[in-house]
């Protein structure tokens, strides 16, 4: 016999019930255009991922809505940062974070810290490689490292994406192995950093791959070493040879000095689990497709993924590193 609802309470519970049962519940989805703020200028390496995201998600019809890049460079990325805190419940707006998530606030003291974000996911990890211009004599790391050392004080020029942040912090580091000073030049972003060392205004540069690669394959730009513990896992052939996996660590050059930074992704505070969950599903799909794994390619990457709580974890212990690497630099803002 077939059960029923004997009283009008628990008919209620019943039909609810039933309902419930047939209508899935509706994950969020945006209902307007996408915002990706990139918190630093055009050309650098978080620029050229955000727009490489925004042609997979257009080309694949991975959204229902548009996807816009927008430029907030100012302040070292402080305006970008502020702008994404401020928006408080929007979910509409993205940020792609580099190590100006942590270096800007340090150095400048502005009312930010990456837990005023909420994060969303890390895409990779970013390289670091010691460039010189082609037509120099350098042809190893060794040879440019004992020219600066049997040079004067503040000869040698490294140019760099902004003050007192990832490009500046090495250049601190590769001074203290080498005993001399360097004059130190900031520029807005990687991109006019490359130009920079093509035209010759300055000696050397730590720009990302992503943001050097195309001059070194029109034999422009020479890659000395690799910031990192092991060889980049890339043989496909750049220049000549010579592929990503060729270029020595800057450790094995007897240049002791390591460096990562982040490529990841926040949203401002107060949006909601589901929320965040829908760019978790979006970044996965991005990441499946053909242009984003050339992208990774092309530029040498990390490609660790992380979201939750491991990303989080991730966050908090590289604020530590690079609170620890400032202060013996000198950069940390003074306080009253």
């Amino acid at each position: 016999m077939q059960t029923t609802c004997k009283t009008l309470s628990f008919a209620a519970a019943c039909f609810g019930g039933a309902i419930a049962g047939s209508i899935p519940a509706q994950a969020w989805e945006p209902t307007k255009p996408i915002e990706i703020i990139v918190p630093a200028g055009t050309g650098g390496g978080a620029d050229q991922m955000a727009r490489v995201m925004q042609g997979i998600i257009t080309k694949h019809n991975l959204s229902k809505q548009s996807v816009v890049v927008i430029n907030q460079s100012g302040g070292a990325g402080g305006e970008g940062f502020l702008a994404a805190k401020n928006a408080k419940g929007d979910p509409h707006k993205l940020i792609i974070t580099l190590s100006n998530l942590f270096t800007t606030p340090l150095a400048t003291g502005i009312p930010f810290n990456w837990k005023d974000l909420t994060p969303v996911a890390m895409m990779a990890l970013d390289e670091f490689i010691l460039w010189v211009n082609a037509d120099t004599p350098y042809k190893t790391t060794k040879d440019y490292i004992n020219a600066i050392k049997a040079a004067p004080d503040n000869q040698f020029k490294m140019g760099g994406t902004g003050s007192k942040q990832e490009d500046q912090i090495i250049t601190v580091a590769l001074e203290k192995v080498t005993g001399k000073k360097m004059t130190y030049i900031p520029y807005k972003g990687g991109g006019a950093v490359a130009v920079q060392l093509v035209g010759g205004h300055v000696d050397s540069t730590v720009n990302n791959p992503i943001e050097a690669v195309a001059h070194w394959r029109a034999g422009k730009l020479r890659p000395l070493c690799v910031f990192d513990s092991k060889k980049l896992d890339y043989n496909e052939k750049i220049f000549g040879d010579m592929s990503w996996n060729d270029i020595p660590t800057c450790k094995s050059q007897g240049l002791d000095v390591e460096y990562l930074m982040l490529r990841g992704y926040f949203m401002p505070p107060g949006v909601t689990k589901d929320e965040v969950a829908y760019y978790v599903d979006l970044f996965k799909k991005v990441r499946e497709t053909p242009e984003w794994k050339k992208l990774m390619s092309d530029g040498a990457f990390n490609t660790t993924f992380m979201t939750g709580d491991q990303y989080a974890k991730w966050v908090a212990d590289a604020e530590k590193l690079h609170e620890g690497l400032m202060k013996d630099a000198g950069f940390l803002a003074k306080t009253n």
